[in-house]
């Protein structure tokens, strides 16, 4: 960990290329602010991302990065800080990433308790394929796809978490500079899988849950007498589908991670020289 390294440190030279007022640049600047808050180091830093709007935020960050395929993003992620449990982790997606073909590995992600980060953009809406229905989308929210709404509840993100055995959830909006940093950090410095689900307005194709919208519904749980360490106020907040709520909604203060509790912690990259003991005899078994 260093105390020399400023945000700006994180930002690369390629410019994005995301709507003007999309709500990513935001979220994207409030991880970068979080990372070097935390003392993290761009060369120790890797960031991953699946594929939507949000895919292309490695490219814009400075760091180690993977752009991988829609859904996969936080096995990748998984995968390397298990290999390399010193290295900082962010995963970044959206909601269709996230939510929905990428349901299976965020539910199983947050149950496994590995220490890292997945900050999602949600934004209500396929933005990349130009405005169709998300798994948040709201149950009559009219598209060119779903004309008269999809018809169906919005998936609870939160509710997820907290069922799949979450330690640390929270909600932030992108817009909100200051708290949104505040979140992310949390969520970094948190011991175990930090999980944040970000208000991120599309401002091209959803023009419902807007910045406006977002300003005058929020409930900051820093402005109320909210304990995220109790469970029960926790997950009567996350039921409560007629309020959106930014801050932590829920933190174990007992977390420990995956790999702290499986006593990971050498780099799998470093390999010896020379082939394991008995490794000969072994192939020769197989082959």
């Amino acid at each position: 960990m260093s105390t020399d390294i400023r945000f700006t440190d994180f930002k690369s030279d390629k410019q994005p290329t995301w709507c003007p007022g999309c709500g990513d640049f935001g979220t994207m600047n409030g991880m970068m602010k979080a990372l070097a808050n935390t003392g993290n180091d761009p060369d120790n830093t890797f960031v991953v991302a699946g594929i939507g709007c949000s895919g292309k935020i490695g490219t814009y960050m400075y760091s180690y990065a993977l752009h991988g395929v829609h859904g996969r993003a936080l096995p990748v992620g998984i995968g390397a800080k298990l290999a390399n449990p010193n290295l900082e982790v962010m995963v970044a997606g959206g909601d269709g990433d996230g939510y929905s073909i990428g349901a299976g590995h965020f539910i199983h992600a947050v149950r496994r308790n590995v220490d890292m980060t997945y900050v999602v953009m949600d934004n209500r809406i396929y933005g990349l394929t130009k405005g169709q229905a998300s798994p948040t989308s709201r149950e009559d929210f009219e598209t060119s796809t779903t004309p008269e709404g999809p018809k169906q509840p919005p998936v609870n993100p939160l509710a997820l978490a907290l069922a799949a055995g979450g330690t640390f959830i929270a909600q932030s909006f992108s817009s909100d500079s200051q708290r949104h940093t505040e979140i992310v950090q949390k969520a970094v410095e948190h011991d175990g899988f930090g999980f944040v689900n970000v208000y991120s307005p599309c401002v091209t194709f959803n023009d419902v849950d807007t910045y406006d919208y977002f300003r005058d519904t929020i409930v900051d749980l820093d402005e109320t007498d909210h304990d995220p360490t109790a469970y029960d106020d926790a997950t009567d907040m996350i039921m409560d589908g007629n309020k959106e709520y930014q801050g932590v909604l829920y933190q174990d203060e007992h977390s420990v991670a995956y790999e702290e509790r499986e006593g990971l912690s050498d780099n799998m990259a470093v390999i010896p020289d020379g082939a394991p003991d008995n490794a000969t005899n072994l192939v020769r078994e197989f082959y």
